[in-house]
């Protein structure tokens, strides 16, 4: 049961086993896969495909980066994916051939990368994400930006909008405040020795008004 709901979605990315992915559908609104081979939270597509036929509530979000158009749509159909995320950089002619296919689109975006309020809304996506700014990652960092000087320009966006980046039990509640977003992505806050803890998704649910 539901409490304390704060009206703002929560995702929980980076799930790789079927105990996390239980745990987290008790309040996550969007469950977050990695399908892109190069990164460390990768999680083989018959896993993924077999947790989105076993947690029907929470919808189901592949992260793709900067691969193959038709690798993309194979794998968000044979998975079941309910959105597909871009998080890397894919064109808007890229983005649109999706949509066109009929997925729906998650595109990220890194503030402090020539983040731009209206490139955000002309993109070919149904949800933005705005994750923090990394030379090393394309995302998963853990490290928040600078929330309080970044809000003015991130609430130009018209587009319902996720904010992600250092988000954890200590913050999410200030981040909700600051940003005022549709959504909070977090992951690597819930993660002990490289691996999601039931016990901490559950306890950022919870601070999140979600359980």
């Amino acid at each position: 049961m539901m409490m304390n709901d704060t009206g703002v979605k929560v995702k929980v990315c980076g799930i790789r086993d079927m105990r996390s992915a239980l745990a987290a559908a008790e309040g996550a609104d969007f469950l977050g896969f990695i399908m892109c081979s190069r990164f460390w939270r990768y999680v083989e597509p018959d896993l993924v495909r077999e947790i989105c036929q076993m947690v029907p509530r929470s919808r189901k979000v592949g992260v793709f980066v900067d691969q193959p158009l038709d690798e993309v749509s194979r794998l968000a159909d044979y998975c079941g994916l309910d959105f597909v995320q871009l998080h890397g950089h894919e064109t808007e002619e890229y983005a649109g051939r999706l949509q066109a296919g009929g997925y729906s689109i998650i595109k990220a975006f890194r503030y402090g990368e020539d983040f731009s309020p209206e490139r955000a809304d002309r993109y070919p996506a149904d949800l933005i994400l705005i994750d923090s700014y990394s030379k090393n990652t394309e995302g998963g960092s853990g490290i928040s930006f600078a929330w309080q000087s970044a809000a003015a320009e991130i609430k130009k966006v018209k587009k319902p909008y996720i904010i992600a980046g250092g988000i954890g039990i200590e913050n999410v509640r200030e981040a909700m405040d600051i940003f005022q977003p549709y959504g909070i992505d977090a992951s690597s806050s819930m993660e002990i020795d490289r691996k999601k803890s039931p016990r901490l998704i559950r306890e950022f649910l919870k601070e999140a008004g979600k359980l």
